[in-house]
């Protein structure tokens, strides 16, 4: 089966797929809310949306999603905006659980968009660990959970020849054509976009932000923290570790380790609060080879140990 093939496949089953919106009253608002449209044993779903008439309602959704403007041009209305964000061709858009969004486009050509939709569970058993070295990232994908409707999307650009949208349409050939092992092979492949998705994300980031070197220190930190240290930090940025221990010491009252646990404990906390996972995977994830010690350093800090704090 060729590329044009498998588009054109999955672009004829997209309609069959479970899209079906449930009415759910928000606050003071009612709205919609679509549920995962595909098999439940699939962590990992591949759609094709091929039109040249889209007008889609306004709705939230309980699933990750990354819709890539395949070919054509579209809009998309995000409630944090409250208006029509243009998704040029080759662009990327990240919407997380629980976020509003419809998608609008006229062509005179056919609009493709891939979809690449993300199961929660999976999401943060499978990706997160993976993916939120930069905390803003981090707080981008598990605020829905302790906050939901929270309004936060990615809309990124890519060049025509980025890595991306080749790993796109190596999902698309294999979802197209299912097999039995069509889930174990998909699930590197979506790792591997994800990772091109959050360097891009870094990169547009580090270009709009002019950070002091002690800013830039404590950010290396965040983005290492499960197995960061003084001499790696020092070796990272070409100084001394006296240095560098210094100049953090100086510019911000702490020490290199008290800022590495407040870090530790401030995203373990946030993964404890908005996903399934258990302590020990938790504790791994923040750089707790010993879940006993991750749980003294927890009790250290927050005075109180996790079972404790979520019944407080």
């Amino acid at each position: 089966m060729c590329i044009e093939e498998a588009i054109q496949k999955l672009g004829e089953d997209f309609p069959h797929l479970n899209w079906t919106f449930v009415p759910k009253t928000i606050g003071e608002s009612d709205e919609v809310m679509s549920y995962w449209p595909g098999e439940p044993e699939e962590d990992v779903l591949v759609c094709v949306l091929k039109a040249r008439h889209v007008n889609e309602e306004f709705h939230r959704q309980d699933f990750f999603f990354l819709n890539f403007a395949y070919q054509r041009d579209y809009m998309a209305l995000s409630a944090k905006s409250d208006n029509l964000l243009a998704i040029k061709e080759n662009d990327c858009y990240i919407g997380q659980p629980f976020s509003g969004y419809a998608i609008r486009g006229e062509s005179e050509e056919d609009i493709m968009i891939i979809g690449v939709l993300i199961q929660r569970n999976a999401f943060f058993r499978e990706y997160l660990s993976e993916l939120a070295v930069d905390n803003s990232m981090f707080h981008f994908f598990l605020d829905p959970q302790t906050d939901r409707f929270s309004e936060n999307m990615i809309h990124l650009t890519f060049d025509v020849s980025h890595p991306v949208r080749k790993i796109l349409e190596l999902m698309i050939l294999e979802y197209a054509d299912k097999k039995e092992d069509t889930q174990a092979i998909l699930k590197p492949m979506t790792l591997a976009l994800l990772m091109h998705v959050a360097r891009e994300y870094r990169n547009v980031s580090e270009k709009t932000e002019r950070q002091s070197l002690s800013d830039q220190i404590i950010r290396y930190i965040g983005e290492h923290t499960g197995k960061v240290t003084l001499g790696m930090t020092a070796a990272h940025f070409s100084y001394h570790p006296n240095y560098i221990s210094s100049l953090i010491r100086q510019k911000t009252g702490r020490t290199f380790s008290e800022i590495l646990l407040e870090q530790r404990m401030e995203r373990a906390l946030a993964l404890l609060k908005g996903t399934g996972l258990s302590v020990e995977e938790v504790s791994s994830m923040v750089g707790y080879n010993d879940t006993s010690n991750f749980y003294r350093a927890f009790r250290g800090y927050y005075h109180v140990s996790p079972r404790e704090y979520f019944k407080a």
